[in-house]
């Protein structure tokens, strides 16, 4: 069977992520679980499934395309989803309390394959999402075509069950967002970059070709999320002004700038873990509209005279 090409981002070498999920540290006070979607089924890798104290807040972590947990090489246990990528990150294993969950599907194969699969692994993470909602709140950070599992997880879930979602580069429908989020209480964080303008070009044009839908990275801030464009300097001097800085883009087009640019997880850690510190009224009042398409790019002065 030839193998897939590997499609991991540098940032998360192997060797500093591969750590085994699923261990109790500190007392029982936090843990790191990886749990899989087996079809619409959420399985643990440890067998069994924790049992934290009453009020145990928990949140998931969902991979993008591209990722199957399948032990390889694209593992996303492995890599992002390990304890020194998003966990770490996010303050897990440096003092942040809570259970978290990397939830892995296998997101390979074509972008058609991979988003009928989002369909069946956003009923598995709905029903991971009950098992530990009884605990305390429950969070889902996601990236990609995470963002279309974790949608699709909430239409199945009550207004309550998630309280907050951090969506990167989101590769979902914005009509998918309105209807998952109407009747619920849970507040998104939409991180957007024009860097990402060409890959959402891209999944519209192949998977909803002619329908005029757009995608997560189009979509303005609304009663219950915040979008926020990560390359914008308007944007990047509010999320100064709130305590939050960021480096400038290096590149023109990245998928990934939502995870491997510095400063940003800073803003995830406090959205996700400290909401009372930063409500997403202040986030609509600080952030301006975000730019159109293409932006990003700048055409020099003389082909605009030719």
């Amino acid at each position: 069977m030839r193998r897939r090409q590997s499609f991991t981002p540098a940032s998360f070498p192997l060797r500093e992520t591969a750590r085994p999920l699923g261990q109790w540290d500190e007392g029982g006070a936090k843990m790191l679980l990886a749990v899989n979607a087996v079809n619409d089924r959420p399985v643990p890798e440890c067998g069994a499934w924790p049992r934290p104290p009453r009020g145990t807040p928990t949140t998931i972590l969902v991979h993008g395309y591209r990722w199957a947990p399948d032990g390889g090489r694209d593992d996303p246990h492995l890599h992002i989803l390990g304890a020194e990528g998003w966990p770490r990150r996010l303050g897990f294993g440096r003092g942040q309390a809570g259970l978290c969950v990397g939830f892995g599907w296998d997101a390979q194969g074509t972008i058609w394959g991979a988003q009928a699969r989002a369909a069946a692994a956003g009923l598995a993470l709905a029903r991971l999402v009950r098992s530990v909602r009884p605990n305390g709140p429950v969070n889902i950070f996601a990236h990609s075509l995470g963002a279309q599992v974790a949608l699709t997880a909430l239409c199945h879930l009550g207004p309550q069950d998630v309280a907050r979602m951090v969506l990167l580069a989101g590769a979902a429908f914005r009509d998918t967002a309105d209807a998952a989020l109407t009747g619920r209480q849970t507040e998104v964080l939409n991180v957007t970059s024009r860097e990402n303008d060409g890959y959402d070009l891209l999944y519209e044009a192949l998977v909803a070709p002619l329908s005029g839908r757009r995608t997560l990275g189009t979509m303005p801030s609304g009663p219950r999320m915040a979008t926020v464009q990560i390359d914008a300097p308007d944007h990047r001097l509010a999320l100064a002004g709130l305590g939050f800085p960021t480096r400038p883009p290096e590149r023109r087009i990245c998928h990934w700038s939502g995870y491997r640019r510095p400063g940003l997880f800073r803003l995830y850690r406090h959205f996700l873990h400290r909401p009372d510190d930063l409500p997403l009224s202040r986030l609509h009042v600080a952030l301006p509209a975000p730019s159109a398409r293409w932006a990003g790019l700048r055409i020099p002065a003389p082909m605009l005279r030719a």
